[in-house]
């Protein structure tokens, strides 16, 4: 299980731990040093949306320029990868963001 985040997200940090006590094995990525690939935001993208991929009630986002908000998605989270909503799991082939109940309960934690 691979897991992308910042090393000082508490959502990361839950996940993580959670995870790891249900006995799962997780890489983790931190997205400021190890970016994802285009190919991921991309695919990423397609799969989730926009709406739940990208952050926008984050700090990150908020200190945004106007110009730069307008930017498309694929660009600004290219650009700025702690605009993600996190953290963002990949089991095998199948992805997840976030760390909701539902993500929680797929993922057996």
């Amino acid at each position: 299980m691979k897991l992308y985040g910042l090393k000082n997200c508490d959502s990361c940090k839950k996940a993580i731990k959670e995870l790891s006590d249900a006995g799962h094995r997780i890489d983790f990525f931190d997205i400021r040093r190890t970016p994802l690939e285009y190919l991921q935001v991309v695919l990423l993208l397609k799969r989730h949306g926009e709406t739940i991929l990208l952050n926008r009630k984050s700090t990150a986002w908020r200190k945004l320029e106007k110009d730069s908000r307008d930017l498309m998605p694929l660009d600004l989270l290219r650009q700025n990868p702690t605009l993600f909503k996190r953290p963002i799991i990949y089991d095998g082939a199948v992805s997840y963001v976030g760390w909701t109940n539902d993500v929680k309960a797929a993922l057996g934690a």
